[in-house]
């Protein structure tokens, strides 16, 4: 049986509910073959992340080679990758794999406004990746750094998005789980040509771990069965959305989606 192989380059979340796990778990929802290119290891939990260490840039080549040497790669995504060295072995192998479609997830602000990588690496993110990105889905913080700036309303987020997009990016999703009030889970897309405003019930759970990590490696699933980038985004969200109807109540602090809803007891 032949199926679609997405890529997923990002980090380990020792929890399961994020990062590398979260993707391959959406990938096999829908279908999709998932590979893995693992940038760090993640000692964290539903409470937090007690401990990160970077995997070699060596080790992140060697995996991409691998995987893109003998599968066929229909599109893939990237999330955590940490530094401004695997950032930009990254976009080498991008550019040198012709890896496209591409979703990139910018991580580097938490949902919360914590910052997670250094300036360095956000230069490298902002410069060398999302110029190549298909489709970049950063939160509303990440859209402030990228953008320069403040996002309190629906018309920031859609001139965030405009000036994310000059950055080289084809689409831009700027994503509204951090956002207050009625905009609180509303996501704006622009494509250089159109906007588009995304917005399906709100879920209300502290369980929400992963949502982000979740929501790019849908986007890049549907996009590797050949659904066009914004059909590919609604898509997704609207998986999300019901990943978050069941959520788990796993662990002491904020759970994650329920990744393969279909699947639990009713």
């Amino acid at each position: 049986m032949q199926v679609p192989v997405a890529l997923t380059i990002a980090g380990s979340d020792s929890g399961g509910g994020a990062g590398i796990q979260a993707d391959l778990k959406t990938y096999a929802f829908h279908r999709v073959h998932g590979a893995s290119v693992l940038t760090c290891v993640t000692a964290q939990n539903t409470q937090g992340v007690n401990r990160v260490d970077a995997l070699p840039v060596a080790a992140v080549v060697a995996q991409i080679e691998a995987v893109v040497g003998d599968m066929g790669i229909q599109a893939t995504k990237t999330g955590m990758l940490l530094n401004a060295e695997i950032i930009n072995a990254v976009v080498s192998q991008v550019k040198s794999f012709q890896l496209d479609p591409l979703v990139v997830d910018p991580v580097m602000v938490s949902r919360t406004g914590d910052q997670l990588i250094d300036d360095q690496a956000i230069t490298s993110l902002r410069e060398g990746l999302i110029p190549l990105a298909t489709i970049v889905t950063p939160n509303r913080y990440e859209a402030q750094l990228l953008s320069g700036l403040e996002i309190h309303t629906l018309d920031d987020m859609r001139s965030a998005a405009q000036r994310i997009y000059q950055l080289g990016a084809n689409a831009v999703l700027v994503k509204g789980g951090a956002m207050k009030g009625d905009l609180c889970g509303v996501d704006v897309w622009f494509d250089g040509s159109q906007f588009y405003t995304l917005k399906t019930m709100l879920i209300e759970t502290k369980n929400n771990h992963g949502t982000g990590c979740t929501l790019s490696s849908a986007i890049a699933a549907n996009l590797a069965m050949g659904k066009n980038p914004l059909t590919a985004v609604q898509k997704a969200k609207e998986y999300v959305t019901t990943a978050l109807q069941y959520a788990l109540d796993i662990g002491q602090g904020y759970g994650p989606v329920g990744h393969f809803f279909p699947l639990l007891p009713s």
